[in-house]
């Protein structure tokens, strides 16, 4: 029979293995990484379109991944920076700051090794303008949209800029330029994140006013449908510029133009009648739109 002695080194490595793991869940948490995911994806298929569809499998998996190291840094390091507003909130107490389960240095360090490393990881194997890129996106996120997110409203229309420059980080990287089809895909982003953020800061109205954030504009939600009806009908033509500009065919303008018509009904709907179910109905709608409006663009990105 195996003595119990025996089974020290099996047991201390049980819970070494034990320890780490209860680190990398929530190191791997404060990444957040369903976001840091869905901005990898639009910067690969931003450079895919900018390439039209030329760009080889290796451009693509750096562009991808030194942007989602990235991302991740910053998203860590807005955590790092709300830790104390999010231990207030319903939705946000459980996050890894907040619940205790890391450390605000650990926080801070894992931030900036990611952001700093996936920065430097873009310039050093996709160039200088998308790492550029990339470090102004988590400057104008961490340095105007969130200390503005306890003044005024202008913070959801500022915020929405760094959540639109992976489309640019992208492009870029496979275009070595800036062009007006890229811009157009950056206008296309910023546009659907409006209607995005405000379904959504509608439904957490009282989560976010336990902390002073304002991301819905006054006046109540005839306002905030306003906003959300008129962003979407911008976003109706915005969408068909990158057939307008011959980066995509009619299988894309047909789809786009029904996708885009679709969610503007949807933020009227909601418009008219601002209620959680509505709001409910714009948001998810949103995660719909976007992510299907990206697969038709790299489906139907015109070769030449």
């Amino acid at each position: 029979m195996l003595r119990v002695d025996s089974m020290h080194p099996l047991q201390s490595l049980a819970v070494t293995l034990h320890s780490w793991f209860a680190l990398l869940k929530p190191l791997y948490e404060l990444t957040k990484p369903g976001i840091t995911g869905y901005v990898m994806i639009t910067a690969g298929a931003s450079a895919f379109v900018g390439s039209r569809g030329s760009i080889d499998f290796a451009a693509i998996l750096h562009i991808v991944l030194g942007t989602g190291i990235a991302t991740a840094g910053a998203l860590a390091l807005n955590q790092y920076v709300e830790r104390d507003f999010d231990a207030l909130m319903t939705r946000t107490k459980g996050r890894p700051l907040p619940s205790g389960r890391l450390s605000p240095v650990q926080g801070l360090a894992a931030a900036t090794v990611l952001l700093v490393g996936g920065t430097i990881y873009l310039a050093l194997s996709s160039g200088l303008r998308p790492a550029a890129i990339a470090a102004a996106s988590a400057i104008a996120y961490l340095t105007i949209y969130t200390p503005l997110k306890r003044q005024s409203y202008i913070a959801t229309l500022a915020g929405a800029v760094p959540g639109a420059l992976p489309t640019l980080i992208g492009w870029t990287a496979a275009t070595r330029a800036f062009e007006p089809a890229g811009l157009a895909l950056f206008g296309i982003a910023y546009l659907w994140q409006l209607p995005h953020v405000l379904g959504l800061a509608w439904m957490l109205r009282d989560d976010y006013a336990k902390v002073g954030f304002k991301l819905i504009p006054e006046g109540g939600g005839r306002v905030i449908g306003l906003h959300m009806v008129l962003a979407t009908a911008v976003l109706l033509p915005a969408s068909l510029s990158p057939t307008f500009l011959g980066y995509t065919g009619t299988w894309y303008a047909t789809g786009a133009f029904i996708l885009s018509t679709g969610f503007l009904l949807v933020s009227a709907t909601a418009g008219w009648n601002m209620t959680d179910k509505a709001a409910r109905g714009v948001f998810f709608s949103s995660l719909l739109y976007h992510p299907l409006l990206l697969s038709l663009m790299v489906f139907d990105t015109v070769s030449v």
